[in-house]
């Protein structure tokens, strides 16, 4: 039986084999993120070939998910190996050292965020290991920063400016080529680094269209300004990924975890899939266990509403890749049967969804736990009845019928969700579920389901069209 809440496993040297990607899928992976940071498009054709070759092996889908490298702002090389900070230590920030100074000199080729800076701005360098603020400035785009804590800094680290949002496009030019080459290769979705507005999701989408082709884009939040504009980002967006790695450097520790549950909570209202990702099982990289710290947030990720839980380093070059899924996928589990215990010693306190299909999905959903049916199944052209009935989180499987093969893979991203390729022959589509239920070896015989379903009226000029999307609006018990 599949798991509810997907697991996400990036692919590198410990796992990117034909075996050890077959042994991931079998043990919980059903999306295969390839990460664009270290590779361009022809990198990765063996990899996708191998992940193809999987899936018409085991007989579902497997998504692959590009990762886009984003721009990264970084500061130039140090004139000597490194800098050691301690609290209260100053330095000085700009293109060029000024002459006459004597204090360290950390080089930044980017004028024009220069330019933006003001005093009392908050710079963090290497990952978050030093926090500074601007405290005066000696010149135009010339800075004294104070260290904020101690440290040590080498040449090339990233750097962020928490609370600017900085003129720096989402998509850089090799991010661009990137994305239309992997489009030529079958990728199944893309995620986009460092996004600040709704617009640079519709730059990507842009350059997908204009490419012939339809994915789902994935907004990764690593920017606190990101996080601000969460409502036309969801709006815009497919999926969410909560990148905890950048946020948590953008974002004060303290503040992190109430700002994930906020951002699970918004997407499961939208009934978009979310992803939590970053360092989730990161002790399992050396060890075969992980620890008791790192079980709970995985755990407590599933129980906040994610749909998906990401391992990033982990598999990447870890040296237990296939364990640390099964662990993640039992964790999982067992938050899954915690939340069922929840739903039924509490009420919903709020509705999710509007309209015909938010409330039918709920109709449906009560009324399976009510008569204690085997599974949900929709016939889903588009996905988006599956992901409605994914959002009241049920205690069934969904079975999400569907011709269309982006459809398919994309659904590997929405929570409880099997998604289930059908060969559409009848003339309605709650035909083509009843005959899919028939055929199909998942239901025994006796089982009863709960089928939603779009159903055009009957008549001589109502016939079905393959490949319009009409919307939910039938419910019925059906037995097998």
């Amino acid at each position: 039986m599949f798991g509810k809440t997907k697991i996400i496993a990036t692919l590198g040297p410990a796992s990117n084999s034909p075996e050890m990607i077959t042994k991931l899928a079998e043990a919980g992976v059903r999306v295969f993120r390839l990460n664009f940071s270290h590779g361009n498009a022809a990198s990765f054709v063996e990899v996708i070939k191998n992940i193809r070759d999987a899936e018409m092996e085991l007989g579902y889908p497997l998504t692959i998910m590009q990762d886009l490298a984003g721009p990264k702002i970084r500061i130039g090389n140090l004139d000597v190996d490194s800098y050691t900070f301690a609290k209260g230590d100053e330095a000085v920030l700009a293109v060029e050292r000024p002459v006459g100074s004597d204090l360290p000199f950390l080089p930044f080729d980017h004028p024009h965020i220069l330019k933006m800076l003001e005093i009392g701005d908050r710079l963090v360098v290497a990952d978050g290991s030093v926090r500074f603020r601007v405290v005066r400035s000696l010149g135009e785009n010339v800075f004294v920063i104070k260290a904020g804590n101690g440290g040590i800094i080498t040449s090339r680290k990233g750097m962020a400016l928490p609370e600017k949002s900085l003129p720096v496009p989402a998509l850089t030019d090799k991010d661009k080529k990137d994305l239309r080459e992997a489009l030529a290769l079958g990728i199944d979705a893309v995620a986009l680094s460092f996004v600040q507005t709704a617009g640079d999701i519709l730059e990507a989408k842009e350059i997908i269209r204009s490419c012939k082709c339809a994915i789902p884009v994935v907004a990764k939040l690593e920017r606190q300004n990101a996080v601000g504009n969460l409502d036309s980002i969801l709006e815009a967006a497919d999926i969410i990924m909560v990148a905890r790695g950048d946020l948590g450097v953008e974002c004060p520790l303290p503040e992190l975890p109430a700002m994930q549950k906020r951002i699970i909570r918004a997407c499961n209202k939208a009934a978009k899939p979310v992803i939590v990702a970053t360092q989730m099982l990161l002790s399992m990289v050396n060890n075969p266990s992980p620890t008791r710290a790192e079980t709970t947030d995985v755990a407590n990720a599933v129980l906040d509403g994610a749909d998906c839980v990401m391992l990033s380093e982990e598999t990447a070059m870890g040296a237990f890749p296939v364990q640390t899924v099964r662990f993640m996928r039992e964790i999982a589990d067992q938050a899954e049967k915690l939340m069922q215990e929840r739903k039924k010693m509490y009420a919903r306190l709020e509705k999710i969804g509007v309209g015909v299909t938010g409330f039918l999905s709920n109709a449906a959903c009560q009324l399976a736990n009510e008569i204690q049916a085997d599974g949900l199944v929709c016939y889903s052209m588009t996905g988006s009845s599956a992901r409605a009935l994914a959002s009241h989180r049920p205690g069934q499987p969904i079975y999400a019928a569907s011709v269309d093969s982006n459809t398919l893979h994309t659904l590997n991203f929405s929570w409880g969700v099997a998604p289930c390729r059908i060969e559409k022959s009848q003339a309605g589509h709650l035909e083509a579920v009843e005959a899919f239920i028939e055929e199909s070896s998942l239901f025994q015989p006796g089982a009863t389901l709960i089928v939603t379903a779009g159903q055009r009226r009957s008549g001589p000029d109502q016939d079905d069209v393959q490949g319009m999307s009409i919307g939910t609006n039938l419910l019925k018990v059906f037995k097998k």
